[in-house]
């Protein structure tokens, strides 16, 4: 299992001036701690400052850093910005004060957005547990969802459902589910032999249909998944995916898994 841990930084005694004009920043009272935080899910390295000053550049991937800052007496506030590195885009903008210390900002960025840093969930010997994040890259679907976890008995070909997330928002973290795991091999519908899938659907809000009922695509009752894990070994996972249909079929890729 791959989990990733956000830890909080220690202030390193790393302290810069925030303005070069300003010689006399020798006073303690008057200084600011920022910490940022957090997993860049882009393609995009970003750039943070206070002021004019270098605080971290957060790759992708996760990123923890702490600088401490003297505001000069002819200075009320300084600037915190992040910006993309490559375009130049502004992702935050904020003055801060040195009331405001210890300053902590924790984000998620992703597809140009930034977002509430999910919280993986704790791992638990037997279990499963997903928290997803759906982007309709293709159908531009704008109503809340039900992620619903199920097996799929090839004989007699039914889906039964063991747990579902509801109303889930486009481009917004779920809440998490737990489910125990199971085997696919050795199992019987009904006294019968058969093989079984760990499916992931996605219906309707409030409803068990398709949510692309009505649109141009079609639903595979085996290939149309949402990414998930192993479902014998417990795992604690956040998944990201996206629409990326094979022809009128429906299909789901997996952009990020933390």
């Amino acid at each position: 299992m791959k989990t990733i841990h956000i830890l909080f930084a220690v202030l390193t005694g790393t302290l810069l001036a925030c303005n070069k004009k300003e010689p006399d920043f020798l006073y303690e009272d008057n200084m600011l701690a920022v910490t940022v935080k957090g997993y860049n899910g882009s393609e995009e390295s970003l750039e943070v400052k206070l002021d004019t000053f270098h605080v971290t550049q957060a790759d992708p991937g996760k990123f923890d850093a702490t600088k401490g800052c003297i505001i000069p007496f002819s200075q009320s506030t300084v600037n915190l910005s992040i910006t993309e590195k490559g375009t130049g885009k502004v992702v935050m903008n904020k003055a801060l004060k040195k009331e405001d210390s210890p300053a902590t900002f924790e984000f998620f960025y992703f597809n140009g957005q930034m977002n509430k840093m999910p919280e993986i969930p704790a791992f638990e010997e037997g279990k499963i547990k997903i928290s997803y994040m759906f982007n309709p890259t293709v159908t531009h679907y704008t109503e809340p969802v039900d992620i619903v976890l199920g097996k799929y008995y090839f004989t007699p070909k039914v889906f039964e459902e063991i747990a579902r997330i509801k109303n889930v928002k486009p481009n917004e973290f779920s809440a998490p589910v737990s489910i125990p795991t199971f085997s696919t091999t050795g199992q019987t519908y009904n006294g019968q032999p058969t093989p079984v899938l760990f499916l992931v659907y996605v219906y309707k809000a409030g409803t068990n249909e398709f949510y692309t009922a009505g649109s141009a695509y079609t639903w595979h009752a085996t290939s149309t998944t949402a990414p998930k894990p192993a479902a014998s070994a417990a795992s604690s996972r956040i998944y990201i995916f996206e629409e990326a249909p094979a022809g009128n079929s429906m299909r789901f890729v997996k952009k990020l898994e933390l």
